[in-house]
């Protein structure tokens, strides 16, 4: 039976804590992954097996459980395992129209981009496959190594209104996967393993723990990690049998207790991911933790990595808690704020405007996104409208090309309701600015959001 030396002491207690926030992406992306084939998901309303894309057709609105979605594009995603088999994607001609393809490694690292911004809109091939395929590939086609076999594509398709809805309909069905086999006219490949099931002996409390380990060895980390493993390993995460069944009781409280302190610190750290300017927070950086896995359409640059590895992986895993699977800051960049510009939390209960001197300048589109302040879920309201921005119909700037929003519960008015982005009836709310394809402006940080202004 493992148990940690001085297991009463409050060193191994921190330990802990860093192990459940280095395993924290893991385990919770392999949750989100592991809901597609299992039913309901981001996508669709029934069981999407893997390697095959599911397309959402409508904009996501607050049945869509899931940790900040965006409401600006329709979803088509994928859960991929190329463990058996590599995959051949097709992506078809948009006509300049805004797409991403978003590929997420099993530890939330975003390794790969397909779309506008990247590859451009014409349609293509691209073989995707594990990290130590040397097989054949086909003729015009470009590999994309994936660092675990199994993994996530995150695709957005930028919609204009309603009546755009059946064009881009018709563009997500013909984005597909198949396996290489099949495509080489040969039978259908191996059903996919999937994610690894934690062994359901293992109490409530230590389940967790379970998860990580079985993760772990599934999807081991890279060999510069070893620090982390080595302090991952003193709590059983690394054995081949589960130590959590029958656990040492001491090693039981320590896991416990480091768990919520953990848990903890990390809704801490979400709310000050970064230092605010005028009430915002810019992520601009916060999905830059990827230091090891860089295909087609990423950037090694200096300026988007984040060289200690310790703040990476803390970063990485706020990243995961608030805004899982979201783009770099050279993708999309997101802004979050939680207060107005008393520094007072955004309520509900209260009135506020946002005055844009100018929009924000990008190469696709912007808008303005509210969630509640908890669960980070869209908010319900009676106008049906989950997010504002460049494409919202009927927008009215002011004569200087200013631009005025309202944030609050209740109408501003017949003649400003174009404006209005309704905020929960109560409690405290979270908006997000997002703005794709970002221009110097933004990357350089001399466009600046102004601060939200309370009115009543």
């Amino acid at each position: 039976m493992i148990a940690p030396s001085n297991p009463e002491g409050a060193e191994q207690v921190k330990l802990a804590a860093e192990a459940f926030l280095y395993g924290y992406p893991l385990v919770y992306n392999l949750h989100e992954i592991a809901k597609f084939p299992a039913g309901p998901n981001l996508a669709q309303p029934k069981a999407l097996p893997y390697n095959t894309f599911g397309y959402a057709r409508t904009l996501l609105d607050p049945q869509a459980h899931f940790v900040s979605p965006n409401n600006d594009t329709l979803y088509l995603v994928a859960m991929c395992d190329v463990r058996a088999d590599p995959l051949v994607l097709h992506v078809p001609d948009t006509h300049d129209r805004y797409y991403v393809l978003q590929f997420v490694d099993a530890w939330t690292n975003n390794f790969a981009y397909i779309g506008r911004r990247a590859t451009g809109t014409a349609e293509a091939r691209y073989l995707l496959a594990a990290h130590d395929y040397n097989g054949a590939v086909p003729a015009g086609m470009r590999v994309v190594h994936a660092p675990t076999g199994v993994f996530a594509i995150v695709g957005r398709i930028a919609v204009n209104g309603e009546a755009d809805l059946p064009t881009a309909h018709a563009l997500q069905d013909q984005f597909t996967l198949t396996p290489l086999c099949v495509y080489q006219g040969g039978a259908t490949s191996q059903p996919a393993a999937g994610v690894p099931q934690a062994d359901s002996r293992v109490g409530p409390d230590l389940k967790w723990w379970e998860e990580f380990r079985v993760a772990l060895a599934a999807f081991p980390p890279p060999a510069v990690d070893a620090p982390f493993l080595a302090i991952s390993r003193q709590f059983g995460l690394t054995s081949a049998e589960s130590p959590y069944i029958a656990p040492d009781p001491a090693l039981a409280k320590i896991l416990m207790t480091g768990q919520k302190a953990a848990e903890d610190k990390l809704e801490e750290l979400v709310k000050s991911a970064a230092k605010p300017v005028n009430g915002w927070q810019n992520i601009l950086h916060v999905f830059d933790y990827n230091n090891d896995y860089f295909e087609i359409g990423t950037l090694q640059d200096p300026q988007w990595r984040i060289p200690d590895r310790k703040i990476a992986y803390v970063t990485r895993t706020i990243a995961a808690r608030a805004g899982l699977w979201g783009n770099h800051g050279y993708e999309a960049n997101y802004q979050i704020v939680y207060v107005d510009a008393d520094n007072q939390p955004l309520n509900g209960e209260n009135r506020y405007e946002l005055r844009l001197p100018a929009p924000p300048p990008v190469d696709a589109f912007w808008s303005l996104t509210m969630y509640d302040a908890h669960d980070f879920y869209l908010v319900e309201n009676v106008l049906k409208r989950y997010s504002i921005g460049d494409r919202t119909p009927g927008l009215k700037y002011d004569a200087d090309g200013s631009l005025t929003i309202y944030l609050q519960k209740d109408s501003p008015g017949a003649d400003k309701e174009a404006n209005w982005l309704p905020a929960p009836q109560t409690g405290h709310f979270r908006p997000i600015m997002r703005m794709y394809q970002p221009q110097q402006p933004i990357l350089d940080g001399s466009y600046l959001l102004p601060a939200i202004k309370r009115v009543g």
